[in-house]
């Protein structure tokens, strides 16, 4: 099970603030976290954070990619009331939105605030049967007017994240919050390096740990880390779709939450190293793992933009089956994270210089 650090950790970074492009402080607290295991600490001029642990030869480079940024949302403009219009920063379902806590930071401090409509007693017939879209939304502060909300610090730009503590329930084993795209592959990419760092474990390569940024608005901050690493393998970590909700087909989303990590086989950027993929199986069957099978027809990951990175870095995507992402509240089993840890840990152990030419000797 995952001790103190782990879940300390999670906390904070599933609470910290961050959409994408305003990720300075969950950067922040990686960097913090990761000082005392690293060999050294880099970043690129995005705002990624990476961190090194040295094993006994310099390549292969193994690079462990999570995006620390959040979906969330931007002020595009106050009216003359004080409520709140805003962008989105990634996808969201309209849907989900309504009568969601949210926090605005600005210049003077957090201001909280909730998303709403037209209120369904004034709706017409016609009005009430449609979905209310994001452009009919509005973020009310508490204002009475424009005044009183720019007095508050709110101006154009300013970011936006639900507001969405981070809690356990079922005695522990199941974790609900916000954040967690991706901030449990950026977990798993600090917690694969310390336990390599304290557990004095043997590996035959350079790992960089990366947290990257603004994947949810364009893979970007995996683009760059990539040019800084140059690296010869990657291991994406992720959350995947689990599908084990009603109305989804195992065709669709074939990950269940609590049946191991899912090894990804293809999503909409990126189909995986096939003899990585076949390696990355052999491991977990090695290590007796559970795992699974998994597809993301319609999504991708940073391993979109790594695996075309220079002349091509063999890859793969390795993901915890989590309920609900994009919405205010996630949910996934820590033993299917602990799983991915354990996973990722004996991959790294055996990816030496001849294992890793293999994965492109024709």
């Amino acid at each position: 099970m995952l001790d103190d650090w782990s879940l300390n950790v999670l906390k904070e970074l599933f609470e910290a603030f961050g959409p994408a492009g305003f990720e300075r402080e969950a950067a922040q607290k990686v960097k913090r976290y990761m000082e005392q295991y690293a060999d050294e600490i880099l970043t690129d001029k995005l705002g990624s954070v990476i961190f090194v642990k040295k094993g006994s030869s310099e390549r292969p480079r193994v690079l462990l990619a999570g995006h620390i940024d959040e979906v969330g949302f931007v002020v595009s403009g106050i009216d003359d009331l004080g409520y709140v219009a805003f962008n989105p920063l990634g996808g969201w379902f309209d849907q989900v939105l309504l009568s969601q806590r949210v926090v605005i930071r600005t210049a003077k401090g957090d201001v909280h605030g909730v998303i709403a409509a037209k209120p369904p007693h004034l709706l017409t017939p016609e009005e009430a049967k449609k979905v209310v879209e994001k452009t009919s939304m509005f973020i009310d502060v508490g204002a009475t007017s424009r005044k009183e909300a720019e007095e508050m610090g709110i101006r154009i730009g300013d970011p936006i994240v639900p507001y969405s503590p981070f809690m356990l329930i079922r005695n522990g084993k199941i974790a609900t919050g916000k954040a967690f795209d991706d901030r449990v592959g950026a977990f798993i990419a600090m917690d694969v390096v310390r336990r390599l760092k304290t557990e004095k474990l043997e590996h035959p390569n350079t790992v960089y740990g990366a947290a990257t940024v603004q994947e949810e608005v364009g893979l970007r901050g995996a683009g760059t880390v990539a040019h800084v690493v140059d690296p010869d393998v990657a291991i994406v970590l992720e959350v995947d779709i689990a599908g084990d909700v009603p109305g989804i087909k195992a065709t669709e989303a074939p990950a269940k939450m609590g049946k191991g990590p899912s090894i990804v086989t293809y999503d909409a950027t990126m189909i995986p190293n096939q003899p990585l993929k076949e390696f990355t199986i052999k491991v977990a069957e090695e290590a007796k793992i559970p795992y699974q099978l998994s597809q993301v027809a319609r999504g991708g990951t940073d391993a979109g933009r790594i695996h075309i990175s220079r002349a091509g870095c063999p890859s793969i995507v390795i993901g915890v089956p989590t309920r609900h992402i994009h919405t205010h509240v996630g949910m996934f089993c820590l033993e299917d994270l602990e799983n991915t840890v354990k996973l990722v840990l004996e991959m790294v152990k055996r990816l030496d210089w001849k294992t890793v030419e293999s994965f492109t000797a024709l």
